[in-house]
């Protein structure tokens, strides 16, 4: 085993499938959730992964917006910068149990909550992945709509929710709704293999295009024209440090769904030296160049168009080439499903399988949320920004603690030791039953932690609510500690 993490039990060394022993209970197991037969994931799959999760619409306008703060654009960098190093590190910390044992997320949950306490994190992250699935695929369909209307501007009359839409979408919205989730299943329904080969493409596609429209925008607006000081109102002095705090939070919180299911990719890696290389050629590197790229091109904007814009979906709409039209919204379309698929389809998948693994599979979890993303009509949701912001906030303020609590578990109190056949035995005196299959050790502190995080989110300002996710994980990671070391929790055999 590399790194020296000690690991008791016996986990097959030997293709991208799991290996269930006759001692497996049934109720926590199948071909899905079972630790992998091998693991193949290099660190240029890591990279791909996170240049899909980067390069998204969604990336784009969160980087874009951070100008809004009042902040220069040097300090937007700095911003994103140490807010995307924090992100580096919390992955690494949390990709190492899933990597070490071959396990997805809902499995090594049960280390911390119990065998059947996991389902509680589990079921947590699909529904907040339910939601940002949904409004994902909207996100990607309305790339859709602007080439339709793009190739053939007849389609208008059916482009408008007034006259010809249905539960507040146009039937243009629909048919590309539809296809794109059609679309995604059908990435998705192939397997992990045609996964990895999908974000293998997408971030580096996006990458060609981000550069041509950054060169055509600069080109046409003329690099004298271009001011990288974008904020209406520029703040001075001392009052930038709580603003830049507010920025970082705000890039820790964004990528704090796929932080904490990052389990369910790392456990691919071959070794885990391989998944903090491409951890760090796909975050703090990447994501460097990524935002230098989101700053000169909403730059450009301004002087090329007359406003800033930091949709990139409206900013190629724009252009008066058809084939840059077309070719660069299908590009962010794509991206878009990249980041949809990584961070809200699978982890679904394996979070609903987990609740009950023989009845329903890791392809049967992943549709269940896509019917789900329907279901909750995310176009409306995301209408109203409103709704969306105590809707999603609330659901994430659980993955502050929910991380906080694996973390502690992991590696203050196992000390990195796992009995990975226990992760999938019933029997009462195995090392994660504790109390009839919940650790209520984990479970108060995941919700000490949650309701403090919510109670921020609904009675604070929205800057105390851009740092929720830290305080439910340090509250709930100390609580968890402490209350363990007491010998709360059962203890570890």
């Amino acid at each position: 085993m590399t790194d020296s993490i000690e690991h008791v039990g016996d986990r097959p060394a030997a293709a991208g499938h799991g290996i269930q022993k006759p001692e497996y209970d049934p109720r926590l197991t199948n071909e899905d959730l079972a630790p992998l037969e091998k693991q193949s994931w290099t660190s240029y799959n890591f990279f791909a992964f996170w240049m899909s999760d980067v390069h998204s619409v969604g990336g784009y306008v969160t980087a874009g917006s951070l100008f809004a703060l009042g902040l220069a654009a040097w300090q937007v960098l700095v911003a994103l910068l140490i807010g995307i190093t924090i992100v580096y590190f919390l992955c690494n910390l949390v990709a190492r149990p899933s990597q070490a044992t071959g396990t997805p997320y809902p499995v090594i949950s049960r280390v911390s909550f119990g065998v059947l306490g996991a389902n509680i994190p589990a079921i947590i992250r699909g529904l907040i992945a339910v939601a940002w699935y949904g409004i994902q695929t909207y996100l990607a369909s309305a790339s859709l709509v602007v080439v339709a209307l793009k190739l053939w501007p007849g389609l208008a009359s059916i482009a408008d929710a007034d006259t010809s839409g249905l539960a507040g979408l146009s039937l243009l919205g629909w048919i590309a709704f539809l296809v794109m989730w059609v679309a995604q299943a059908a990435v998705f329904w192939n397997g992990m293999e045609a996964i990895r080969k999908f974000i293998d493409f997408c971030g580096p596609a996006v990458y060609v295009v981000m550069f041509l429209l950054a060169g055509y925008l600069v080109v046409e607006a003329g690099w004298a024209n271009i001011d990288l000081n974008l904020a209406e109102v520029s703040i001075t002095g001392w009052a930038v440090v709580p603003v830049m705090l507010t920025a970082i939070a705000l890039v820790v919180s964004y990528f704090s769904g796929p932080m904490l299911n990052y389990g369910d990719f790392s456990r691919y890696g071959r070794e885990y030296s391989a998944v903090k290389k491409g951890n760090f050629l796909g975050l703090p590197v990447n994501f460097l160049a990524f935002a230098l790229l989101v700053v000169i091109t909403s730059a450009a904007t301004v002087p090329v168009f007359g406003e800033l814009i930091t949709d990139p979906v409206e900013t190629v709409a724009r252009l008066d080439n058809a084939f840059a039209v077309v070719l660069g919204a299908l590009t962010f379309m794509v991206a878009t499903v990249g980041i949809n698929i990584v961070a809200n389809f699978v982890s679904p998948a394996f979070d609903f399988s987990n609740v009950s693994p023989q009845k329903i599979s890791w392809r049967t979890g992943g549709m269940i949320a896509a019917v789900g993303s329907v279901l909750i009509t995310p176009w409306n949701l995301y209408s109203s920004p409103e709704v969306i912001h105590y809707t999603l906030d609330t659901l994430g303020a659980f993955i502050g603690p929910l991380y906080g609590v694996l973390i502690a578990d992991y590696y203050l109190v196992k000390k990195q030791r796992v009995v990975v056949d226990d992760l999938y035995t019933m029997r009462t005196d195995g090392t994660y039953h504790y109390t009839k299959g919940y650790n209520p050790v984990a479970i108060a502190a995941t919700a000490a932690g949650a309701v403090l995080a919510m109670a921020v989110v609904f009675l604070g300002s929205s800057d105390a609510a851009a740092f929720s996710w830290f305080i439910g994980c340090g509250v709930a990671f100390v609580l968890h500690w402490a209350l363990s070391r007491r010998g709360a929790a059962a203890p570890v055999a």
